[in-house]
């Protein structure tokens, strides 16, 4: 049923002829390689090169007796070829596998053809794609994924398309050199910023705390707020210490930048969480108990628990530099970091922790603002409906309780640009939000209204306390 008619071979360009009979009971396997070109596999052979499953029902619609098949093997160096304007991604060992049957074009294909590109470990920063070469792309053409879907492999990425034409694995970059570049820049400026209004926004802390001595409610929730833009002061300035000093440091001093950088995020996510503890006792649990040294406490869990955090990932060596290449291993940036090799720990430490706080903010900022709508309804009622300030309070909390680190998660599963831009420049806001937030909230402030971001209402009785 299967007959070999020939083997083409030149520089760059490996073909295979074959004449597949209309009968054939199983699927095709074919496997290639960019230095072997194409050869035929048995039903249960396993080969080690890339691999082609042609479905035998594509077979069985011909209407001839036998088709013939051909697998051409290109590599896009050699031959000039498949070279798109502004192509962004790099060519999986430069190769392009074609497929044709017959004379005719097929599409739409219920059974797709898979194709296997084998390869090793991609770098973090690396997108697998499974494209095809479309002519009417462009003026002169251009790499498109429609009809194909990409799919991981257990020796690599496997390309499932409805139709035959050229197929190659492209290798994206999440992130280009000017692309890098530009974020570094926005981030740069950004913190600057930042470092400004945390500064500012401390200080304003400390001016109501002076002010209002007597309010022990404020004054807990204000140092609350102290800490927080303190951690966030102490980030900033570690990526900015990281970004000027990370080129060419000797690796002690890089490992012990990247195990403070990581302290100072740890920090930054430990105080968010306090945030939502702190509201969740005050207008959720609604605790009349008083604490003893309850400010104190808390700063021993925000500035003690990373640091057990930290202790242990250095011993086990995990910091170090890490460096963001593309695929052709050009660096494009350099970092003190948790190293690629410990990319568990970041994993752990970093996305684990924070998903679980996040999770926990969100549900103590839904019940807050169901709280607040509720008797905001019936002061409405009352005539004293603000609806500027019920907004103010949602926003303010929502940065406060760190949401805007939630895009943070998207960059480890999208290679958007926008998306990039968009944690990096809020982020890097997230202090000038909270200082503006604290700003309209508290000043001027009234004898009625002190210490109070709304009124929520009480379980067990109709008076009312006041919220921080």
């Amino acid at each position: 049923l299967l007959q070999s008619a020939g083997l083409a071979q030149s520089d760059g360009l490996k073909v295979l002829l074959l004449n597949i009979s209309r009968d054939v009971t199983h699927d095709v396997l074919i496997a290639f390689s960019p230095t072997e070109g194409a050869v035929m596999l048995n039903v249960t052979e396993e080969g080690k090169a890339g691999k082609i499953q042609l479905p035998r029902e594509m077979f069985q619609s011909l209407s001839s007796q036998t088709a013939r098949v051909v697998v051409t093997v290109l590599n896009t160096q050699q031959l000039g070829m498949f070279e798109e304007v502004n192509q962004t991604g790099h060519v999986l060992d430069d190769t392009v596998v074609g497929i044709t049957v017959g004379e005719m074009s097929i599409s739409g294909l219920r059974d797709p053809v898979q194709l296997t590109f084998t390869h090793g470990q991609l770098p973090h920063s690396i997108t697998p794609q499974c494209v095809f070469w479309d002519p009417s792309k462009g003026v002169a053409g251009g790499w498109s994924s429609s009809g194909c879907v990409t799919q991981p492999g257990d020796n690599g990425t496997v390309c499932s398309c409805d139709h035959l034409t050229f197929f190659t694995l492209l290798l994206n970059p999440a992130v280009d050199k000017p692309t890098t570049q530009a974020l570094r820049a926005v981030a740069t400026a950004g913190c600057g910023v930042a470092m400004a209004f945390s500064i500012f926004t401390m200080a304003f802390c400390i001016f109501l705390r002076c002010r209002f001595k007597s309010e022990e409610t404020l004054r807990i929730s204000l140092g609350l707020h102290m800490n927080l833009m303190g951690s966030l002061l102490l980030l900033n300035l570690a990526f900015l210490l990281n970004s000027g000093l990370s080129g060419g440091t000797q690796l002690g001093t890089c490992k012990f930048l990247g195990g403070f950088t990581h302290y100072c995020l740890l920090c930054c996510f430990t105080w968010m969480g306090l945030e939502g503890c702190h509201l969740y006792l005050l207008f959720v649990k609604v605790l009349g108990t008083y604490i003893h040294h309850y400010l104190v406490k808390l700063c021993l869990v925000g500035w003690g628990f990373p640091v057990l955090v930290v202790g242990v990932a250095g011993v086990i060596g995990s910091y170090g530099e890490y460096s963001i290449q593309t695929v052709d291993h050009q660096v494009i940036a350099h970092l003190c970091w948790i190293t690629s090799k410990y990319l568990l720990v970041h994993y752990i430490t970093n996305c684990g922790y924070f998903s679980l706080i996040f999770l926990f903010n969100t549900a103590v900022f839904g019940v807050v603002t169901q709280k607040s709508c509720c008797l905001q309804g019936t002061r409405a009622a009352q005539g004293d409906h603000k609806a500027w300030k019920v907004a103010l309070v949602a926003v303010g909390l929502f940065c406060l309780l760190g949401a805007t680190w939630a895009l943070a998660l998207l960059t480890h599963s999208t290679s958007s640009v926008p998306v990039l831009y968009l944690f990096t420049i809020l982020n890097s806001l997230q202090g000038f939000f909270i200082f503006i937030w604290l700003v309209v909230l508290y000043y001027p402030k009234t004898k009625e209204t002190t210490g109070s971001l709304s009124h929520i209402i009480k379980h067990d009785k109709t008076t009312t306390v006041s919220q921080e």
